[in-house]
């Protein structure tokens, strides 16, 4: 199979990859979000790129700020900064335990690439606290008006809620339009996440990579006048 550089995001498989191999090079991996594909690396198998029909998608106004949670949001004790701790939150990320598979996608190569990402400004995190202890976290890409997510933790209840909430409330100040969630998940789904057509994912890509969004979501601290 060529890699994905050769093959036509439209026409990958609705539930498996586009094509395998290839690098994370920092240009493949920014190409390949550019693009509308992302990379994968299932338990045991090479490394996979990836575009499904349909695509879990999120828009900043969809986002739904429950009582429950705004009441947690409020609480004493959290303190949520960005790109503090990038590499840190995806080694938590890869610590996860998840339904139905041995181990993680966030191999090693996966986080030296990522965190050089980050270096360049392309890749960020949400990292929350409590009380001083990093509790939750996430982390992803973000190009154009877009922000692809790429996974999340948390080891406190409701922390990763309240990384997803900061970032929401960030995306939206800063003039973002889509939260691009990959695959489908009850979590996401709960807070507002839902399905569109490759297609139509694929036409929002090549709208809004190259456009500028109003406001730096990434700065510290964060402010909705920023």
């Amino acid at each position: 199979m060529p890699e994905w550089t050769n093959g036509d995001p439209a026409k990958a498989p609705r539930r498996g990859a586009l094509a395998r191999g290839g690098s994370l090079a920092p240009a493949r991996l920014l190409a390949a979000y550019r693009a509308g594909v992302f990379p994968w690396c299932l338990s045991g198998q090479s490394l996979e790129w990836w575009c499904p029909d349909p695509r879990f998608v999120m828009t900043p106004a969809d986002f739904r700020l429950t009582d429950s949670l705004r009441k947690t949001l409020r609480k004493k004790g959290w303190e949520v900064t960005c790109d503090q701790a990038f590499e840190t939150v995806m080694r938590s990320c890869a610590a996860v335990q998840r339904d139905g598979q041995a181990s993680t996608w966030i191999t090693e190569p996966m986080i030296a690439a990522y965190t050089e990402l980050n270096r360049l400004g392309i890749a960020h995190s949400i990292e929350v606290r409590w009380e001083g202890e990093l509790v939750g976290g996430l982390y992803g890409i973000a190009i154009g008006r877009l922000f692809h997510g790429e996974s999340m933790f948390h080891t406190r209840t409701d922390a990763s809620k309240v990384a997803f909430a900061h970032l929401v409330q960030r995306l939206s100040t800063s003039g973002y339009v889509l939260i691009d969630c990959q695959l489908s998940t009850p979590h996401l789904a709960s807070l507002g996440a839902f399905h569109i057509s490759r297609e139509d994912f694929l036409g929002i890509v090549h709208q809004e990579r190259d456009l500028v969004p109003a406001g730096d979501a990434w700065t510290n601290p964060f402010s909705a006048g920023s």
